[in-house]
């Protein structure tokens, strides 16, 4: 009720300006907010953790965690903040996002914009959120793609003792040559030096935090393969299937249509379905996958798990749908769960 009232405000605005206004609601407002999720029904072991339903935020709304505690009223599963570099930077030019309503899409460019990983680390300290928190890390936009590990390492070791679990993205079309890392022998590189470090800051902190990559939509089936055999190579826990796509088939002729940029939303379901179904084919259940892309419906959802997701999360959908979306899909993932009893990942 709240949101179908204040939606027409937020989209008057500029779609920036809108995103900046509802985090301070959240952040401010939120946690008056009565959840209009239910939380009842079985809970779900994914990569070591419990969580308590299988819908989840996607990193890239909160990127400095301003608002983990008004988000979590909404009844999210888990909550992924970021993604955060090692240092402060402003992301790319302004204007750097644009709705496309008649598709329920948003092309953005923001360029990791974000207050630094130490303010991070701080505003997850302050809050009172205890329930699963994935923190999403990245590489400053002036490292060299060759020196882009030591950023990953850099952000895993300030986060590690207050995630759930972290999530590496390496597929955010917004940061030059970052998607490189998606190539076979960088993405071996990366992932043994993340593995090595995350074996040493468990034996440091007495905890294993599990680590997830988080993938493009823009691959083909030969890099889909070589991905999923760094990841059990290198025994990563989880894989995040997709990040926003640079295909415009869906939007041809739309304003806004060639701003430079990721597609999210609706036009992005089907591809992310596609990859989310070849990766659980290829991984064979070794590790878990969380679907996110183009989830507008509870349906939507389901239609993720049915092609071999474990979790998945919102992102564009909540901006459009906002929170009746998210308990549509929790009510329709515990009808999954009722026709396919659980089994661990």
């Amino acid at each position: 009720m709240f949101y179908s009232l204040a939606r027409p405000v937020l989209f008057s605005l500029d779609p920036e300006c809108a995103h900046d206004l509802a985090l301070w609601g959240m952040r401010n407002l939120g946690g008056w907010m009565p959840s209009v999720c239910n939380q009842e029904g079985e809970t779900v072991e994914v990569m070591g953790l419990r969580f308590p339903n299988r819908v989840g935020l996607a990193a890239g709304l909160d990127k400095n965690g301003d608002a983990i505690d008004g988000l979590a009223s909404f009844g999210f599963g888990h909550i992924e903040v970021g993604t955060v570099t090692p240092r402060a930077q402003p992301g790319n030019p302004k204007p750097r996002m644009f709705r496309i309503p008649a598709k329920q899409a948003i092309i953005n460019r923001m360029g990791f914009n974000n207050e630094g990983v130490d303010n991070l680390v701080a505003q997850v300290k302050a809050s009172r959120f205890k329930g699963i928190l994935g923190i999403s890390i990245g590489k400053n936009f002036d490292t060299p793609i060759e020196h882009a590990a030591d950023d990953y390492l850099t952000c895993l070791d300030k986060v590690y003792g207050h995630a759930s679990y972290v999530a590496a993205n390496i597929s955010s079309p917004n940061t030059k040559n970052l998607r490189q890392l998606q190539g076979e022998s960088e993405l071996d590189s990366l992932l043994e030096r993340l593995k090595q470090r995350q074996t040493e800051l468990a034996e440091q902190h007495g905890r294993y935090v599990p680590i997830a990559l988080k993938i493009a939509p823009d691959v083909d089936e030969a890099q889909l393969t070589n991905i999923a055999d760094a990841l059990r190579r290198h025994r990563i826990d989880g894989v995040i299937a997709t990040n926003t796509t640079l295909s415009r088939d869906a939007v041809m002729g739309l304003t806004h249509c060639n701003e430079a940029g990721g597609l999210s939303g609706a036009p992005l379901r089907e591809r992310s379905t596609e990859v989310v179904r070849s990766l659980a084919m290829k991984l064979g259940g070794e590790l878990p996958i969380i679907g996110v892309g183009g989830i507008t419906t509870g349906d939507h959802a389901l239609e993720k798990l049915q092609a071999g997701a474990t979790l998945v999360q919102l992102y564009t959908g909540f901006i459009y749908g906002g929170p009746k979306l998210v308990a549509d899909c929790v009510d329709a993932t515990r009808k999954y769960e009722r026709d396919a009893p659980e089994t661990e990942a």
